[in-house]
């Protein structure tokens, strides 16, 4: 199955989360709520709708249909994960990390709003994360719901996507006497597997709990989810690298001239190519356990390795 497989499932999931978001971000309290506070309301809006590829619940999902877990569990577990991601975007944009002036091809919530309001955007999109997680219309079962908590948490946060950014700010040297480090290929690996891979990895790992699937099964999707985690991070380091703002929707050239440790600037645009089409053999070998069931993730694996934004 070739990456056109995959963009299909991709539009249609893109479309289902876009419109769920939409709703649990409208106007009206959730029950619990006493308020929304407007502007706070609207930065979170921004953040979360309107664009994006939404990658990660599409995995989500397409490892739950793998397992026959399909419905609303399954959009509810890839929502959550969507927040995370907009939450961390939000962050990494702000001028004490990233400085980013425009993201998905808009300006960024600190530009379109201020940076205390962009903070408090993503303080609340993650708690809505795990809000969505803990509530019983995800699944009926609170030890499969806290299973679900518990991967997303820990692939947040400081062992995760959280610790993976603070590497990222270290090795740009941005604390102690400024001066960035020198990392090794397997130290920055660990890096981006932390700040990127992390995600995609919770995000399949949360379809194969609402699966119920087994440990070899389990371990099969996590070996999957490595390879398509790095290859997502190697491939938007490349597009950095020679990609056209407009195409790729935010500010590129940007990693070489902060001095920020990636692969293509260890290895090189061609070595990078390299690790790329290996780690997407890796994904794809992994998936030999599920037959032609899996053909979808395979599709995944191959669109990550050739997206053009």
């Amino acid at each position: 199955m070739q990456p056109a497989a995959f963009e299909a499932h991709l539009a249609k999931v893109a479309g289902e989360v876009e419109a769920a978001l939409s709703t649990l971000l409208g106007d009206a309290p959730a029950p619990g709520e006493t308020a929304r506070p407007e502007r706070l309301l609207a930065a979170m809006r921004h953040a979360a709708l309107g664009g994006g590829k939404r990658l990660r619940p599409a995995v989500t999902l397409a490892v739950a249909e793998l397992f026959d877990a399909t419905g609303q569990g399954a959009l509810r577990a890839g929502l959550a994960v969507e927040c995370v991601h907009a939450y961390s975007l939000v962050h990494d944009d702000l001028p004490a990390m990233d400085d980013d002036d425009l993201r998905r091809g808009r300006p960024t919530v600190h530009r379109a709003f201020d940076d205390a309001t962009a903070i408090l955007a993503g303080d609340a999109l993650q708690g809505l994360a795990f809000d969505i997680l803990s509530d019983p219309r995800t699944h009926a079962d609170g030890a499969v719901r806290a299973d679900l908590v518990l991967a997303l948490a820990r692939a947040a946060g400081l062992g995760g996507m959280v610790g993976g950014q603070m590497l990222d700010l270290a090795a740009e040297g941005r604390f102690a006497d400024g001066r960035p480090l020198a990392l090794t290929e397997d130290e920055v690996s660990q890096l981006q597997r932390m700040k990127t891979g992390a995600l995609i990895e919770a995000a399949a790992a949360m379809g194969a709990i609402l699966g119920r699937a087994g440990p070899d099964d389990r371990a099969a999707v996590s070996a999957y989810a490595r390879a398509i985690g790095a290859a997502f991070q190697v491939a938007d380091d490349l597009l950095d690298a020679e990609g056209e703002s407009a195409a790729v929707g935010k500010a590129t050239g940007k990693d070489a001239a902060a001095g920020k440790a990636t692969l293509v600037g260890l290895l090189g645009v061609d070595g990078a190519r390299a690790r790329l089409e290996r780690l997407t053999a890796e994904a794809l070998d992994s998936l030999a356990p599920f037959g032609g069931r899996a053909d979808l993730l395979r599709a995944a694996a191959r669109f990550v390795a050739t997206r053009k934004s």
